[in-house]
């Protein structure tokens, strides 16, 4: 009788012990203990060790209770920090947490280039909005040389590597490694089926590049761009200035023109194609894909000029003689003028 009133109690208390170990167990690692209230992402910054981590965890309200992060941590042998983006969920616990950072399994960040990007410093803007790097190292990449001619690029010509559209990218990725994979993109762009079409153009990839880019500046319509790529490119075959409105305007760098007047076409640059015969050196703005398969696909015509309509639609009459032009040209000034657009 007296052993069985000793056992009793004995057998209590280890149950008692095996229930907090088991809450202790629980709250450790898989109560949930990460506030997705405070942030959709943590970001563990290149260069930081897991003090690091354990601070910003900290400072940031991550982690609601930092002792059983702790413990978890150290029962998992979290003790070195991978930079990246990791995703915070809803009623994530330490378990599930300490293992993603672990393993580095970060999120991509989404970076998106529109066609509308007309420089480096532009491009480099916006990368820096998503990534880690900030914009003066992503621009000394974009301007490195000898970093870049491994490509068949330089830093005027680089803008073309450029293909519009949104990439998946980790956001640790540093501006030497953010280039490189761009480049694989464009490599990817120019496909068999591209490259076929290519061949037939007789141009090389950059002077499509650079068409498309002037191309794009002419018009937004779509469904005009292959008979204006066509246009230009009769005038290069013939040998005729390019005379392209939009190369005026990128070399005196003022985009506001609404009106190209001989002020403007007298400005000495090697952009000014009504001064210098050919291509200019380098596109001048990242050509969408649109233009691209527009010059790639370019209109087989007799027009030799073309003009903003004077209905203000956005669309082009086309003319094969100068005389044409001459009186689609004369309509669209008078137009100009009706509305006081100097």
């Amino acid at each position: 009788m007296k052993r069985k009133k000793l056992i009793l109690p004995a057998l209590g208390l280890l149950l008692c012990v095996a229930v907090f170990a088991g809450y202790r167990f629980y709250k450790c690692f898989y109560a949930p203990n990460i506030n997705a209230v405070t942030a959709d992402f943590f970001y563990i910054p290149t260069g930081s060790d897991i003090n690091d981590v354990f601070d910003m965890l900290e400072s940031q309200n991550i982690v609601i209770d930092m002792n059983t992060f702790k413990q978890a941590a150290d029962f998992l042998k979290f003790n070195k920090a991978k930079p990246g983006r990791y995703k915070i969920t809803k009623r994530m616990n330490n378990r599930t947490f300490i293992n993603m950072l672990r393993s580095g399994n970060q999120s991509a960040v989404r970076v998106t280039f529109s066609g509308n990007v007309r420089s480096n410093e532009k491009i480099a803007s916006i990368t820096a909005r998503y990534l880690e790097p900030d914009s003066a190292s992503i621009l000394r990449a974009l301007n490195d040389n000898d970093f870049l001619v491994k490509f068949g690029f330089d830093s005027r010509t680089v803008i073309g590597m450029f293909i519009p559209n949104t990439y998946e990218i980790y956001w640790n990725t540093n501006a030497h490694a953010f280039i490189e994979r761009m480049y694989r993109e464009y490599e990817k762009f120019w496909n068999s089926n591209r490259k076929a079409k290519l061949q037939q153009t007789g141009l090389t990839q950059g002077e499509v590049s650079i068409i498309a880019s002037i191309v794009a500046e002419e018009t937004n319509v779509v469904s005009e761009m292959p008979a204006i790529a066509g246009v230009y490119i009769n005038r290069i075959r013939s040998g005729m200035l390019l005379q392209a409105d939009p190369t005026v305007k990128f070399a005196t760098g003022d985009f506001s023109i609404r009106r190209i007047l001989n002020k403007h076409i007298d400005y000495d640059s090697p952009y000014n194609t009504y001064k210098y015969k050919g291509l200019p050196p380098s596109p001048i703005c990242m050509p969408p894909v649109a233009a691209i398969d527009a010059v790639l696909n370019y209109e087989h015509h007799d027009y030799y000029y073309f003009c903003a309509k004077d209905d203000f639609s956005g669309k082009h009459a086309f003319a094969k003689t100068l005389a044409q032009h001459s009186q689609n040209a004369n309509a669209y000034r008078r137009a100009l003028n009706n509305r006081n657009i100097r």
